[in-house]
């Protein structure tokens, strides 16, 4: 594994991590100002509406793991694809919503030389429960 592949993995454990301590600001940190987000059903959307909508999502606890698939790096640009899985669990007792799918990720190395994801397709669907036969 090089050291980039290396950073890139370091980035999504990173994200995880802080996904699950609720710590919005270390989030915005793995991103560049000029990212772009495109999740099924919404219009692309960047850093600033990324922030607003997690600002929302203080008192819900997330959790979840990832599998990540592939990892290329080509110069100071790199894709990833994962597959994740996560739990979301809003205060007050409601049920828990879980989604799982996969995420097409490109990362920029930026002038600090730290990798920062730039753009981002995410394939998260609800998960199905199943009903008994």
């Amino acid at each position: 594994m090089t050291q980039d592949e290396r950073a890139i993995r370091d980035v999504v454990d990173a994200w995880f991590a802080a996904s699950k301590a609720g710590d919005i600001a270390s989030i915005l940190d793995l991103m560049t100002d000029d990212v772009i987000f495109m999740v099924a059903g919404q219009p692309p959307f960047g850093k600033k509406e990324f922030a607003a909508a997690s600002e929302g999502m203080k008192n819900v606890q997330i959790d979840g793991a990832y599998d990540i698939q592939e990892v290329q790096v080509l110069g100071d640009w790199a894709y990833l694809r994962n597959h994740i899985r996560m739990t979301i669990t809003p205060p007050g007792g409601s049920p828990a919503m879980r989604r799982s799918g996969y995420t097409l990720t490109i990362l920029r190395k930026e002038a600090d030389g730290r990798w920062r994801l730039t753009r981002d397709a995410n394939l998260l669907a609800a998960e199905v429960a199943a009903t008994p036969s």
